[in-house]
C-alpha cells in the first residue's frame, strides 16, 4: 500500500511538471481572470453601497464603500467621481481634489471632473485654481450650461461682475428657458447700478417662473434704488405671499415703510423677520433705528449691539449703534463705532467720524 500511495503521488507531480510553457501561461492567465473578476464583483458590490448612502446622505459612509471599490479596482472612474462629490458635500474641499486629481491623472478627458474639482477649489478658496478647471470644463463641454453657471458665480464672489455677466449672458444663450440665469444676470446689472437692465432680466425671470420669491424680492430692492418706494412695496408683497417664510421680504418691506414713515408697520415687519430667523443682523439693527426714532436710546444701542454680536463686520450696526451712544453721551464708544463703520466702508460713519471726533 504504501508503495501504491508513493507511485500515485509521484504521477501527479510528474504531470504538473510536464506542462508546456504556453500550458502554464494559459493555466495562470485564468487564474488572473478569475482573481480579477472576483476584485470586480467586490468593487461594483461596494460602488452600490456607495450609491445608495449617498442617495441616503451618509457621506461618510459612502466614502468608505467607494474607497473599497477603487481597492478592488484602481481604474473605477466611477468611484472616484462619487467620491469627490461625497467630500465637497461634506466640505473637504482639499480630499476632493486630491481624489479628482489621481481620477484625471487616469482619464484626462473627464469633462465632470474638472467641473468638480473646480467646486472644490472655490471651496477653498483657491480661485485662480478654480478657474483653471472651469476653463478646461468648458473646452472639453462648451455646451454645459452648469459650468458657465458655476463660473459666473464665482466671478460674482470675487466681484468682477461684467465677466459674470458674459458667462450668465452664455447661459441664456444656452439655455433661454430657465429663470436662474436672467436672476443672476439681473443681480450683476443691479450691483453695477444698472438698474433698468437689472429690471428686464428680473422680470423676464418672472415670466419664466411667476413663484419664486428670491426674484420678486430682487425686484422689490431694485425698485427700492429706483426710488420707487410704492414699486417696491408691490414686490415686497409677492414675495411674502408667494413665501410667508421669506424673512428678507419682511426686513426690506419694513425699511421700504420706515421711508415711508409707517414706523408701526415697518417695526411688525423687522420683529416678524426675527422670528422666522433669529440670527438675521439688519433686522435687529433696523429695529435700532426704530427705537431711535422713539427716542428710546438704550434700546437703540441694544439692538444695535445684537446685530453687531451676530455679524462683527455688519457696518450699519456699528453706526447705528454710534449714534445711540452719541444720545447717551458716550461719545468715546459713538467715535470707535463710526470709526469702525467707516472702516467697514459705510460712508456716513465715515462722515460722522470726521465731523464729530477729529476734533
Amino acid at each position: 500500500m504504501l508503495i501504491c500511495s508513493v507511485f500515485l503521488s509521484s504521477s501527479i507531480l510528474a504531470q504538473t511538471e510536464d506542462l508546456s510553457p504556453k500550458e502554464k501561461a494559459f493555466r495562470d492567465s485564468i487564474a488572473l481572470v478569475n482573481e480579477a473578476s472576483k476584485a470586480n464583483a467586490a468593487g461594483k458590490e461596494a460602488y452600490n453601497l456607495g450609491i445608495g448612502l449617498f442617495s441616503n446622505k451618509e457621506f461618510d459612509k459612502a466614502i468608505f464603500e467607494f474607497d473599497k471599490a477603487i481597492s478592488a479596482d484602481p481604474s473605477f472612474l466611477a468611484a472616484y467621481y462619487n467620491k469627490a462629490i461625497a467630500e465637497i458635500e461634506l466640505e473637504k474641499y482639499s480630499n476632493a481634489t486630491q481624489t479628482l486629481d489621481k481620477l484625471v491623472a487616469i482619464d484626462s478627458n473627464y469633462t465632470r471632473a474638472y467641473f468638480q474639482r473646480a467646486k472644490a477649489y472655490q471651496g477653498i478658496n483657491d480661485y485662480a485654481a478654480a478657474e483653471k478647471n472651469f476653463e478646461k470644463a468648458i473646452l472639453l463641454d462648451p455646451t454645459n450650461v452648469k459650468v458657465y453657471n458655476n463660473y459666473g458665480v464665482l466671478r460674482f464672489m470675487q466681484k468682477d461682475y461684467k465677466d459674470a455677466i458674459v458667462k450668465f449672458s452664455k447661459c441664456i444663450q444656452l439655455d433661454p428657458t430657465s429663470p436662474y440665469n436672467y436672476n443672476d444676470r439681473g443681480s450683476c446689472y443691479r450691483l453695477l447700478g444698472d438698474y433698468v437692465k437689472a429690471l428686464t432680466d428680473y422680470e423676464e425671470a418672472v415670466k419664466k417662473n411667476p413663484n419664486l420669491a428670491f426674484v420678486l424680492n430682487n425686484l422689490g430692492t431694485t425698485k427700492k434704488k429706483m426710488k420707487d418706494l410704492q414699486g417696491a412695496l408691490v414686490y415686497f408683497n409677492k414675495t411674502i405671499v408667494a413665501d410667508p417664510k421669506f424673512y428678507m421680504a419682511y426686513a426690506n418691506r419694513g425699511v421700504t415703510l420706515l421711508a415711508l414713515n409707517k414706523k408701526e408697520d415697518a417695526e411688525k415687519d423687522f420683529n416678524t423677520a426675527i422670528q422666522l430667523n433669529d440670527k438675521y443682523s439688519p433686522a435687529y439693527s433696523n429695529l435700532s433705528a426704530i427705537y431711535f426714532q422713539k427716542k428710546e436710546y438704550q434700546k437703540a444701542s441694544d439692538f444695535a449691539e445684537k446685530a453687531i454680536n451676530l455679524d462683527p463686520n455688519y457696518g450699519s450696526a456699528y453706526l447705528n449703534r454710534g449714534i445711540a451712544r452719541e444720545m447717551l453721551r458716550d461719545m468715546i464708544g459713538a467715535c470707535d463705532d463710526w470709526n469702525k463703520a467707516k472702516e467697514l466702508g459705510v460712508e456716513l460713519g465715515k462722515n460722522y467720524f470726521s465731523t464729530n471726533c477729529n476734533n
